[in-house]
């Protein structure tokens, strides 16, 4: 689209001046790098990954309950007595006598089983698989969040940067017309009330500077925290982009697209999955089990010098039915059916949440493409005003309030440019996330809106140049 070229109202050495935006000879780092850093080193990606790998083992010792269960025992005994009879009770003619008796005795045991039929852990299984579904869903919402707050962080940066540039250009406007209202005092041109006026000014302009710095340093922390480090110099938007409507252009077919693809309604989705399999696994509780089993026992022992072994094999069906557990089991199969309610309710939430929230954000970047163009011809309205004001001002139909007013609306135009800019690209990049459409592809895209000219820097100030760089760390290792 067709956009009015912007005065320049920075020359090269003000750029200088602003300290910000001019690179080192090393090559300045693109959205698409940043994403790739924060996909390998964000912590609570890292979190999700291991979670999902957990609920996956879950599913595998679901799946090994209904496989042959083999187990192998065994005892080593080593057992004395000793038995002494003595005294006029004995029997006639028995004698007193004393023994000592020492057993050495070595048992095995071998015992299987295979489940035949087992509805309550075969519900379980089922139970596991719908876990891994839903908790799958959940990793793809963690990856597309973090690419989003990826993007957000980074054009955040690039918003403070431009904010900065305007607030510090205006306050250097303003300290010349502070300055020349001095001048022209001194020599009784005009009262003292116009100094005054241009001091609160200059005062008021600086500490939005103070701001805009304090939100410049404030932007790097949160792209460190997500890469887990610190770049040179990042790219800056391009001047023209292709700031149009969504494609498609109809919100109704953004929200089909959303129904058919957001991770967070198909997560939703299928937590009702996991709560009706947890309902089949209590009415599972009232349902029979039968299993085949074997087994083989085999032992020998050495009783003061006399050996004897024995063994024997059982091979067979068993079967058990729960006939009455104190009313648990049907109270389990109540709780699992209002858990059942509670999933349902849940989606119905996210389903509603997702259309209104797309909805919303189709309004605003459509609206959006609207307030980039007319924020552009604002800034050019504002400098056509500035210097018919500042005409008006030599020749003295105008004061010095009416300067500072038209100087001080400009800047904030060329302010209120910028975050329009970067509310469109961000407002197009939510809106594809809640659309589910969020991916690698759309990261590049927007990349390639970037260029390396003019390079915001990210040197901190020299107070937190030797902050330790925020890192992921060691890997955990997986048990062994």
């Amino acid at each position: 689209m067709h956009r009015p070229t912007l005065p320049r109202l920075m020359p090269r050495p003000l750029v200088l001046l602003v300290g910000l935006a001019v690179a080192g000879p090393a090559q300045a780092t693109d959205l698409w790098t940043v994403a790739r850093d924060a996909l390998d080193n964000d912590a609570t990606l890292a979190a999700a990954r291991s979670g999902f790998s957990a609920v996956e083992a879950g599913r595998d010792v679901q799946r090994g309950t209904l496989l042959p269960q083999v187990s192998l025992g065994g005892n080593l005994t080593h057992s004395r007595t000793y038995e002494s009879q003595s005294g006029a009770a004995l029997p006639p003619g028995q004698l007193p006598r004393d023994e000592d008796d020492d057993v050495n005795s070595l048992g095995v045991n071998l015992d299987a089983s295979q489940a035949l039929y087992d509805p309550a852990r075969r519900a379980q299984l089922a139970q596991a698989e719908r876990r891994v579904d839903r908790e799958s869903l959940s990793l793809a919402v963690a990856e597309q969040q973090l690419l989003l707050e990826v993007a957000e962080a980074y054009f955040e940066i690039l918003r403070a940067h431009d904010i900065l540039s305007a607030r510090r250009s205006q306050e250097i406007a303003i300290e010349r017309q502070l300055e020349q209202a001095r001048e022209r005092f001194e020599v009784g041109l005009i009262a003292i009330t116009e100094v005054h006026e241009a001091q609160a000014s200059f005062d008021l302009a600086r500490a939005q500077r103070i701001a805009a710095e304090s939100a410049m340093q404030v932007s790097f922390e949160a792209l460190e925290r997500l890469t887990g480090q610190r770049y040179q110099s990042i790219d800056v938007l391009a001047e023209e982009i292709p700031i149009v409507p969504p494609e498609p252009v109809d919100r109704a077919d953004w929200v089909a697209l959303a129904m058919d693809n957001s991770p967070m309604v198909q997560m939703a989705e299928a937590g009702i999955e996991v709560a009706r399999s947890e309902l089949e696994v209590s009415r599972a509780g009232l349902l029979p089990r039968v299993e085949a089993f074997a087994s083989y026992d085999a032992s020998g022992d050495d009783r003061s010098g006399i050996s004897g072994y024995n063994s024997g094999s059982q091979l067979g069906l068993r079967a058990s039915m729960p006939l009455y557990t104190g009313g648990s089991t049907q109270a389990q199969i109540r709780q699992s059916g209002f858990a059942l309610e509670v999933s349902q309710y849940d989606f119905e939430a996210q389903r509603r949440d997702t259309v209104q929230q797309v909805r919303s954000l189709f309004t605003r970047v459509s609206n959006d493409v609207e307030t980039v163009e007319a924020r552009a011809q604002a800034i050019v309205s504002n400098q056509s005003a500035l210097e018919a004001t500042r005409s008006g001002y030599e020749v003295g139909t105008r004061n010095i309030v009416d300067v500072l007013n038209a100087e001080r609306n400009l800047f904030n135009a060329i302010a209120d440019h910028a975050e329009a800019r970067y509310d469109y690209v961000l407002g197009l990049l939510r809106l594809q996330q809640q659309a589910g459409l969020l991916d690698a592809a759309s990261i590049q895209a927007v990349n390639a809106w970037l260029r390396s000219e003019g390079a915001v820097s990210l040197e901190l100030t020299r107070a937190g140049s030797d902050d330790p760089v925020m890192n992921i760390g060691e890997r955990p290792q997986t048990p062994s």
